[in-house]
């Protein structure tokens, strides 16, 4: 049986079946909260089955809850054959959604790849004094061009991080003080302004 537009229930039941709404389907629209309207008009995507989904800000407008349940559908609806498209200046949420990601800038594709490819390798982050031997001592075993500074007595180190104790005791036989040490990774909003030197966004 098909309801006017040609559709099978069937596969409408199924719809709200897949985003969590069947419970709800005989309810008023205007009960609905924003993250149950969000996930309906995913529904209304889904009725005809499509191998590509392209989602514009699907999280924004909710609270946290709403944003997890989006959150946790999308990457499920992202299983198997289908592929799911995220248009979001919202970087934490892509980070946390997507497996790929395209950086676009000013209508055009400057970065592609996943994740961990535009983030880089993983850094390790110093604070350690004297400031001035502490860099001397990393630029010497990690090379002048992977030490940034940051902040007070701060450092980035561009490293291999398995390397983390070796540069710590080196540090420390060397009457340097080490007061943090720690392996850290760009967020995707530091490669997104590395990238384009504008506010984030994708």
């Amino acid at each position: 049986m098909a309801d006017y537009a040609g559709i099978p229930h069937k596969r409408v039941d199924a719809a709200l079946e897949e985003v969590d709404l069947a419970g709800r389907a005989k309810d008023r629209f205007g009960t609905y909260s924003m993250g149950m309207k969000q996930r309906l008009a995913v529904a209304a995507a889904l009725i005809k089955d499509p191998q590509l989904m392209i989602l514009d800000e699907p999280t924004n407008g909710l609270d946290p809850q709403g944003m997890a349940d989006m959150r946790g559908l999308i990457t499920a609806l992202g299983q198997g054959r289908r592929t799911v498209l995220i248009s979001s200046h919202l970087l934490n949420e892509v980070e946390l959604m997507c497996t790929r990601v395209g950086v676009i800038q000013r209508g055009r594709m400057v970065a592609e790849g996943t994740i961990d490819e535009l983030r880089g390798a993983a850094h390790l982050s110093i604070r350690a004094e004297p400031a001035d031997r502490a860099r001397a001592l990393l630029e010497a075993e990690a090379g002048p061009g992977n030490v940034s500074v940051e902040g007070d007595a701060g450092f980035r180190v561009k490293v291999d991080v398995s390397r983390a104790a070796e540069i710590n005791r080196k540090l420390v036989e060397a009457g340097i003080a080490v007061s943090e040490l720690s392996a850290g990774e760009r967020s995707l909003e530091e490669v997104f302004l590395e990238l384009t030197g504008t506010e984030a966004g994708l």
